[in-house]
């Protein structure tokens, strides 16, 4: 099993039209995919936000797989 990063944003414009990313939620999942940590941070996202569908709070789900450095 790896650990993932995943990070939900939301989408806004600033008052100059600019698009910024804004987080929303980061946690960490063990998981033995990318897919799969999306899919189980999805799930935890729509509970913790109390919404049918994650996308109704971020627009963007990204998954960074986290690395173990070893001395």
């Amino acid at each position: 099993m790896r650990e993932y990063l995943v990070t939900f944003h939301k989408v806004v414009s600033d008052d100059t039209g600019h698009d910024h990313r804004v987080p929303q939620r980061q946690t960490v999942v063990v998981a033995a995919s990318d897919v799969s940590a999306a899919y189980a941070a999805k799930a935890m996202f729509r509970e913790a936000a109390g919404v049918v569908d994650w996308r109704l709070r971020a627009d963007t789900c990204e998954v960074v797989e986290l690395t173990r450095h070893v001395a």
